[in-house]
């Protein structure tokens, strides 16, 4: 954006069509806090090989370790909601980065389980912050047209998360016993340390400051994430409206003055006694966060050297090497994913990429059902690792990142921070839930009968988000509430458009 100095805003360009490139920039640093929780996920699929040789514990220990990481998240996510809305949006990350600083630290010390057990737990309420947080803050700083993209960046960083996790296994597996598992968690801690210290250098989200009374504030930094002044003047006064700001508290805002919108309880307006419209779009993100881990994604991510085994591949190496293959699909396809977001749709996406899911994971569970009963085959070898990679390619094009996407952005600004927390809690619960009991599953029902049931799940997933999910492709995130029959935000735009010219001059 060229000013009347001369002079051009960071991140602004003349064509609004084109992305932002400091609102971008923003959102690839907040998202970078979702690489160390991908990464604390996918090293433990490989680390707890070694931990259970080391520390001598059985299946059940391994399961709880594997689970408490999102029992903990649990309590993370829904204090993320309110510690957001009153620290602000960046500060909660970097506290969640150093709760992860904390819990790699105790982690790659660890010299027995208890003590592994804490630094897990810690690292958990971390994870809780960090899921929460970071689609909220990306959402919050994006275009319309950009959204998807921008949001579905902490997906794609927990993609990545779990590849170097999985690479880290591979690499960090040839040392001894005692030294390689420790270095597997604890060198976490690196980048928790860097980002606590980066995130504080980045700007507040606009609409965070706008439900602060911190007008002036919050217009300064919408004109840097905005291409044009028309731009930015019409989403910062879409975010007056949403946030019911009246004319007089804008005039006092101009002058320093600091007016919070308190209004009625978030929870009572949310939970208690929502509208109809809110109702619907709380359904909608508990639903989206509820299906993305009862379709099997963690078991697959956390026990795919298991599940190659019980297929018939035998050698370590080659197990963990499989393993990296599943990190490499998942990061190619939610790559893939950040790009056609905004141009095919989430619901386009989300309906095929289900489809797709329900057929890869019943022929995975065809072929792992075949190999107990006739022994070792090698085209049920060969399709079970076919159809594990499937699963996670139409997993990660679709339902993977567009549950952050879509559970960010359609929660009214009043609503979204503790939305989203309530979302994250479902999908941690969901997480644990899996993570925890699928082997003691796989024990009862066979592992093939576990992928059955989770195909079953699948296709009452892709049933719910065909009657309940509307499409949110290039609709503000102030107008989201109409599409589940809501009458939007209150108040007068021709009104405060007045008013907005007043503040920006």
């Amino acid at each position: 954006m060229v000013h009347a100095d001369g002079h051009t805003s960071p991140g602004s360009d003349p064509n609004p069509n084109h992305m932002n490139k400091f609102a971008c920039g923003c959102a690839i640093v907040a998202s970078i806090i979702s690489i160390i929780f991908g990464y604390d996920t996918g090293v433990m699929s490989g680390a707890q090989i070694f931990i259970r040789k080391d520390l001598k514990i059985n299946d059940t220990q391994i399961e709880v370790l594997a689970g408490i990481l999102n029992l903990c998240a649990l309590v993370g996510s829904l204090t993320a909601g309110k510690t957001s809305d009153v620290i602000g949006r960046r500060y909660t990350i970097a506290l969640s980065a150093v709760i992860f600083l904390v819990g790699s630290v105790l982690m790659g010390y660890s010299p027995n389980y208890a003590v592994l057990m804490v630094g897990r737990c810690i690292a958990g309420v971390g994870v809780g912050f960090a899921l929460m947080i970071a689609p909220v803050y990306s959402a919050e700083i994006s275009s319309a047209s950009h959204r998807g993209f921008l949001t579905s960046l902490p997906e794609l960083c927990i993609s990545l998360g779990i590849l170097l996790g999985y690479v880290s296994n591979y690499c960090f597996g040839k040392l001894t016993l005692k030294l390689g598992w420790r270095l597997m968690l604890g060198i976490a801690a690196f980048p928790s340390l860097i980002l606590a210290f980066g995130i504080t250098k980045m700007p507040e989200s606009p609409r965070w400051l706008v439900m602060q009374g911190r007008l002036e504030e919050a217009e300064k930094i919408m004109v840097l994430v905005s291409n044009t002044q028309e731009e930015a003047e019409e989403r910062f006064r879409d975010i007056l409206i949403a946030a019911e700001i009246e004319e007089e508290t804008a005039v006092k805002a101009v002058g320093g003055g600091v007016t919070k919108n308190h209004g009625k309880s978030v929870w009572r307006e949310l939970v208690i006694k929502p509208r109809p419209a809110v109702r619907l779009i709380l359904i909608a993100a508990v639903g989206i966060h509820f299906f993305e881990h009862a379709t099997g994604i963690e078991a697959v991510v956390l026990y795919s050297p298991r599940i190659f085994k019980k297929a018939g591949v035998v050698s370590k190496d080659k197990l963990l090497l499989a393993t990296v293959g599943v990190g490499v699909t998942k990061a190619i396809f939610i790559i893939i994913a950040t790009f056609l977001l905004d141009k095919v749709g989430r619901r386009k996406l989300l309906l095929t990429s289900t489809g797709g899911m329900v057929f890869a994971l019943t022929s995975l569970a065809v072929s792992l059902t075949m190999v107990p009963r006739f022994g070792r085959l090698a085209w049920a070898l060969s399709l079970s690792i076919v159809s594990t990679y499937a699963f996670v390619a139409f997993f990660s094009i679709g339902v993977g990142p567009i549950t952050w996407v879509y559970s960010s952005e359609i929660f009214p600004l009043r609503l979204r921070a503790q939305g989203a927390s309530i979302g994250v809690a479902v999908n941690r619960i969901m997480n644990a839930t899996v993570s925890m009991s699928f082997l003691s599953m796989t024990k009862a029902i066979t592992t093939g009968g576990v992928f059955f049931v989770f195909a079953g799940i699948a296709v009452a997933a892709w049933w719910f988000f065909f009657f309940m999910l509307p499409e949110t492709k290039g609709v503000p995130l102030e107008e989201m509430e109409k599409l589940f029959g809501g009458g939007g935000p209150r108040g007068d735009r021709d009104g405060l458009e007045i008013q907005t010219k007043r503040v920006n001059n």
